[in-house]
């Protein structure tokens, strides 16, 4: 398990590029043609999406900062 101590700023950042991440593999993924690569692509939608609700559900909490 990693943990990583960010401030408030920080970690709006990270969710900020994740976010921005997480919307470019939709695009991404529309305009993919074969399989083998949508399948990965949507395996990595998967996890930055965990992330990402994880990250959120920390700033609720006050997890992390």
């Amino acid at each position: 398990m990693i943990q990583l101590d960010l401030n408030d700023a920080e970690l709006q950042v990270l969710i900020e590029v994740l976010e921005s991440a997480h919307s470019d593999l939709r695009m991404e993924i529309a305009d993919t043609d074969s399989k083998d690569f949508r399948d990965m692509l949507h395996g990595r939608k998967a996890v930055l999406a965990k992330v990402l609700n994880t990250l959120k559900e920390g700033t609720a909490t006050s997890t992390f900062g």
